[in-house]
């Protein structure tokens, strides 16, 4: 299996997308650290991957927004302890209240959203970024969103912070490049049958939609040796999956 003796840690791993990716890696030999808020959805993601006869994962509860500094770099240091390095990293989680009017946009909600797509995936990546610089060769990937790229009326925090983190992503990318050892991508998961898409469009027909282990193939290329070398990339799945 092409992810074998790899270690990935998923944010959001008990979400659509995070336990499918979570699910699909795990598949493929990688020994996943499934991070999230929720315990009883981690559990059942846990289940899921043990049930499918893969490595058993790792569950680490975390709440992203809520997390002091110290405990991100109390994370990082656990991590190096038990694996001794880092092979992926996939943000995943995310935080989407309404598409809202910038005029009535609630202060609390605008700062909890940031908290979440943006600042944590800063503050992550930073202190996991030496143990990553531990393997030969290493992935980060972000999660963006095609509506919230092109700056949509209405798309508030949500939209912000996903142009936001394209923008982290290539300066990241353009920083580690010289290395080669880590690369760092965004994938743009386009329209999908998740439940976020059900939270932005409630009346829409989802059985028109592909399914969300319709990324496995492209979760799969970005964590593994196939995608070594590819960094600074924004990749859409529609387009790689035809």
């Amino acid at each position: 299996m092409p992810l074998t003796d790899q270690v990935i840690l998923i944010t959001g791993a008990a979400g659509g997308l995070g336990s499918t990716a979570a699910l699909a890696l795990a598949k493929q030999g990688a020994l996943i650290i499934l991070l999230d808020k929720s315990i009883p959805k981690l559990e059942k993601i846990y289940d899921a991957i043990v049930d499918s006869g893969a490595v058993p994962p790792t569950m680490y509860p975390f709440d992203l927004a809520g997390a002091s500094e110290v405990q991100y770099e109390e994370l990082a240091v656990t991590i190096n302890k038990t694996y001794g390095s880092l092979q992926g990293l996939l943000h995943s989680a995310v935080e989407l209240n309404a598409y809202t009017p910038i005029e009535i946009h609630e202060t609390k909600d605008w700062g909890h959203t940031l908290n979440v797509n943006l600042n944590a995936p800063f503050l992550l990546t930073r202190v996991l970024l030496p143990v990553l610089q531990k393997s030969e060769h290493a992935s980060i990937v972000f999660t963006s969103d095609s509506m919230a790229r092109t700056a949509s009326a209405y798309s508030g925090a949500y939209g912000v912070s996903k142009i936001a983190v394209e923008g982290f992503s290539k300066i990241l990318a353009e920083e580690l490049e010289s290395a080669n050892k880590i690369r760092v991508n965004t994938l743009i998961p386009g329209a999908i049958n998740s439940p976020l898409r059900k939270k932005l469009f409630p009346a829409e027909d989802k059985t028109k939609l592909p399914a969300m282990d319709s990324l496995n193939k492209i979760y799969t290329y970005l964590f593994s040796s196939e995608s070594v070398g590819v960094t600074g990339q924004t990749i859409e799945a529609q387009t790689f999956n035809q």
